[in-house]
C-alpha cells in the first residue's frame, strides 16, 4: 500500500556531495531522509522558491516532453529500498493507459515538484527507512 508523503525539509550543504531531502508521512510520524545530489537539490530548491531558469533545465525539459506527448504525471512513488538505495516510479497516464517509469528518487521528486503532483511511499519503505 502506498502512503502519501510530503516534502518536509531539504538540507543543502554546498561544501558536501551529499544533500538530503526529507519526505514525511502526511498525518503521521514516519519520514524518509533521502541523500541526493547537488544538482537535483538545487533544482528542487529553485522550484520551491518560485525561481524560474531562463531556459528549461533537465527536470523542466522532462515535464515539458511528457506534456508535449499528451501524457500527464499522476504521482511519484518512492517504491523500494534495497541495499541503502531508494527506488522511485513516476506514474503517468496517456490516452487512458497507465505507465510507470523507473526513476532515481531525486529526479522523480524534482519532476514532481516541477509539475505539482502528489508524492507517495510504499508502506514497507516507510517501515524500513
Amino acid at each position: 500500500m502506498d502512503i502519501e508523503v510530503e516534502l518536509s525539509r531539504i538540507i543543502i550543504d554546498e561544501a558536501s556531495d551529499q544533500q538530503v531531502i526529507v519526505l514525511k508521512e502526511k498525518g503521521g510520524e514516519r519520514s524518509l531522509p533521502i541523500v541526493i545530489g547537488i544538482v537535483e537539490i538545487m533544482a528542487i530548491d529553485r522550484r520551491l522558491k518560485g525561481k524560474r531558469a531562463l531556459r528549461p533545465l533537465t527536470h523542466d525539459l522532462l515535464g515539458n516532453v511528457i506534456d508535449a506527448v499528451g501524457a500527464k504525471i499522476e504521482k511519484v512513488v518512492i517504491s523500494d529500498l534495497q541495499n541503502h538505495t531508494y527506488y522511485a516510479t513516476i506514474h503517468l497516464s496517456i490516452d487512458g493507459k497507465k505507465v510507470e517509469v523507473d526513476s532515481r528518487p531525486s529526479d522523480a521528486i524534482a519532476v514532481g515538484i516541477a509539475t505539482n503532483v502528489p508524492f507517495f511511499a510504499a508502506e514497507e519503505v516507510l517501515d524500513n527507512a
